[in-house]
């Protein structure tokens, strides 16, 4: 924490901008962290977390999003691991869809898989293919 107020100070007087504090879920987002770029690495952080700061205080959403944990920004995951995956194929299936301009057969070559896999899982993800054609 020492260089982290040391690099505060030292770039809130070379960008001119005031700096009242740190906030703490900023300062646990960096006590969290491993730093494998080591002290350039919290440099270029703090260095960058003053300069988009607008109200004097370092926040949490001022740091990069290498620091920034599914905790620390309340978005963590829910349900099970079968759900999200759901969820992730019915949004591959989809771009799949946006970029062949609802081309079943051509998102399925895309994809790696045959029209009558992705078929059947546009059925049961309930996506509807005609909604993409132009």
């Amino acid at each position: 924490m020492l260089l982290v107020d040391y690099f505060a100070e030292k770039y809130a007087r070379k960008l001119n901008k005031p700096l009242k504090r740190i906030s703490t879920p900023a300062i646990d987002m960096m006590m969290r962290y491993h730093w494998p770029g080591n002290v350039r690495e919290l440099q270029n952080v703090v260095e960058r977390a003053v300069l988009l700061s607008t109200d004097g205080v370092v926040h949490g959403h001022h740091l990069p999003p290498s620091l920034q944990t599914a905790e620390s920004t309340h978005t963590e995951m829910e349900g099970s691991m079968e759900s999200q995956l759901d969820i992730y194929e019915r949004e591959i299936i989809i771009e799949a869809l946006k970029r062949t301009r609802g081309n079943v057969a051509r998102a399925a070559r895309d994809l790696g898989t045959t029209y009558r896999k992705l078929s059947y899982r546009i059925k049961s993800h309930r996506v509807n293919q005609k909604l993409y054609r132009r």
